[in-house]
């Protein structure tokens, strides 16, 4: 009787065990939306990048200018004019005004170099990556593709607790991922689109 009450405690244990390990692979979140490819997005100029003005008919007010940390920019004729935060095009619209005071109907194309974009942008992973960082988000950027960047996981990850915050509509919200089904069992349904702006946070494992 003793050896049967013994057996049957191992696997209540095993049984144990095994749920708190089911429970520990199952995320925390509702599930971050499936991959789509209906997203659009327009590149936003922020501090660091480099941009090429060019004043038709007008080289003399043309040039490369950086855009400072504080956002502005300085150029010939033109001082601390806004640039972070604006697409090109804006940009373009915003120094056409301002030169008008000097030259008749200027007619202004921008381009950027760089790609740095505004931290607000950006997209942050944070705690156990291999290389948690800040990476500048690229058009159709998928969770795949964040998770090369960063290296993968460590070997404290408790990759299908992880989730992504993400502000839609002024609000946040929490979306569950499955990098270890992802990254481990190779479970391509696992991938999903990332946005700018989103942070992804890889808890530790408790076991």
């Amino acid at each position: 009787m003793f050896t049967i009450n013994k057996q049957l405690a191992r696997a209540g244990v095993a049984l144990a065990v095994a749920a708190l390990a089911g429970c520990s692979s199952t995320p925390t979140y509702p599930p971050a939306p499936a991959q789509t490819s209906s997203y659009d997005w327009n590149y936003l100029i922020g501090p660091g990048d480099s941009v090429q003005v060019f004043v038709w008919r007008n080289p003399e007010v043309s040039g490369s200018f950086p855009v400072r940390p504080d956002g502005k920019m300085t150029m010939n004729l033109v001082e601390d004019i806004q640039a972070s935060g604006k697409t090109p095009t804006q940009l373009a619209r915003d120094i056409e005004k301002a030169l008008g005071k000097y030259i008749q109907e200027p007619i202004v194309t921008v381009i950027v170099a760089g790609g740095i974009g505004p931290f607000d942008q950006q997209i942050r992973v944070v705690g156990e990556a291999a290389k948690p960082q800040a990476l500048n988000y690229r058009e159709h950027m998928s969770l795949i593709d964040l998770m090369i960047q960063v290296g993968g996981l460590t070997d404290f990850a408790a990759g299908n607790k992880a989730y992504i915050l993400r502000t839609v509509d002024g609000k946040q919200q929490r979306l569950g991922v499955r990098l270890e089904d992802l990254l481990k069992g190779g479970d391509v349904s696992a991938n999903v689109d990332m946005r700018p702006g989103d942070v992804l946070v890889v808890p530790e494992s408790l076991f």
